[in-house]
């Protein structure tokens, strides 16, 4: 659960201090006004990257130098800082666990978090990198190992790829692609094998998750994930070996374009009823109730690894669902020790999700940035407070210069 955020310079926020408590979450305000940049701010510290670009410098608030946010997660306080010198475009990244400096890859198990956003409603029928980014980012937090495989097998293939183009232009020789392919193999091969895994270990969760949003659909077909790679193994071959394989039927090509055609970086997942495509038959209704079955999936495979439920953040997602799908998405997020919920209007949720809720709102400024102020949401009622307390501060406050 995370009990205290402090943000300087990240995006539309000049400074930010928040405190939280148990429960939802709703994060009110127009669009523009900063409501996801908060929720950025939370994957920040639990990822230790945005989930909205790769570019870090573009976090960083116009005119500063510097984004930092810092944040109470349990036991641990986690700081994440970005460092954009005057007239650059990246930024150099700090993290740090209780004052001691980490990777991305340390952050893995403190604050476990699950993302809904609108972008992710074209997760069935969108471009095969999004679902890419969304089976990674599951597997990533679940191990350590597999992000650093993760990192191993993006640097090789950028190696790769640049040799490959030298070759092309015969400013380097085939034979030196042997110093490159055995760390792409070897991290390729424990991407797909890992990826694999997943896989076969979302499968129950995500058809219990369908009967539980549609059971009259479930009851008629079932709801799958598919891997869809172009190196599939043949009988009694490893990842690896069938990586091998294709890297060397497809070795005169390469060369001739120029870049890698094979690997975990060109498959896909296939969302399937009964073994059909869902992305060539299936309505609206359809893939938007895989989709939210695959987070659901996403959230209780999580909770199974020590009994913790992880941090879910919705972006703004309640307008995008039906009344039914938003009451299956409610009764989750009552049952979760703190969930966090964007919206335009509290009239797009549940009248009892926001009885039960704790209410932001986001106030943007003449200066382009904005605040963050606690309000009465409908039906909280004087009970809400006692009177005493009635006069108190807000416990989140953002400042402009």
């Amino acid at each position: 659960m995370l009990t205290t955020i402090s943000i300087q310079g990240l995006r539309s926020y000049a400074s930010l201090d928040a405190a939280f408590g148990a429960g939802p979450q709703l994060i009110v305000g127009p669009n523009a006004a900063g409501k996801t940049t908060l929720l950025e701010a939370i994957v920040l510290l639990a990822w230790g990257r945005s989930h909205r670009t790769s570019t870090d410098g573009e976090l960083v608030r116009w005119g500063s130098e510097l984004a930092r946010i810092e944040g109470q997660a349990g036991a641990e306080t986690v700081e994440v800082a970005l460092v954009r010198p005057a007239g650059a475009t990246g930024a150099r990244k700090r993290i740090r666990v209780n004052g001691v400096a980490r990777r991305a890859a340390g952050l893995v198990g403190l604050l476990r978090t699950v993302v809904f956003a609108p972008e992710e409603m074209l997760l069935v029928a969108g471009s095969p990198g999004l679902r890419r980014a969304a089976l990674d980012q599951l597997a990533t937090q679940r191990s350590a190992a597999y992000g650093r495989d993760l990192a191993t097998y993006g640097r090789t293939l950028q190696q790769r790829n640049s040799l490959l183009r030298a070759i092309r232009e015969e400013q380097a020789g085939r034979d030196e692609l042997r110093f490159w392919d055995a760390s792409f193999l070897d991290a390729g091969g424990a991407v797909v094998a890992a990826r694999l895994r997943l896989l076969g270990d979302l499968a129950n969760p995500l058809a219990q998750a369908h009967a539980e949003i549609a059971p009259d659909e479930a009851d008629a077909t079932r709801l799958a994930i598919s891997y869809a790679t172009n190196a599939p193994a043949l009988r009694g071959e490893s990842a690896r070996d069938a990586l091998a394989r294709r890297l060397a039927e497809t070795a005169d090509k390469e060369v001739w374009n120029g870049s890698t055609l094979v690997g975990p970086h060109r498959d896909d997942l296939v969302f399937t009823l009964d073994g059909r495509d869902m992305s060539g038959f299936a309505s609206r209704g359809q893939q938007r109730t895989a989709i939210l079955a695959f987070k659901l999936a996403e959230l209780d495979l999580l909770t199974e690894q020590d009994g913790r439920p992880p941090l879910l953040l919705l972006d703004d997602v309640f307008s995008e669902l039906d009344p039914d799908r938003r009451s299956h998405l409610v009764r989750r997020i009552a049952a979760l020790p703190q969930a966090f919920v964007t919206t335009t209007t509290l009239d797009d949720l549940d009248p009892a999700l926001v009885a039960a809720a704790t209410a932001w709102e986001v106030v943007p400024d003449a200066g382009g940035g904005a605040a963050l102020r606690s309000i009465e949401a409908p039906g909280k009622g004087s009970a809400r407070r006692p009177e005493a307390e009635a006069d108190a501060p807000p416990v989140a406050h953002a400042v402009e210069p």
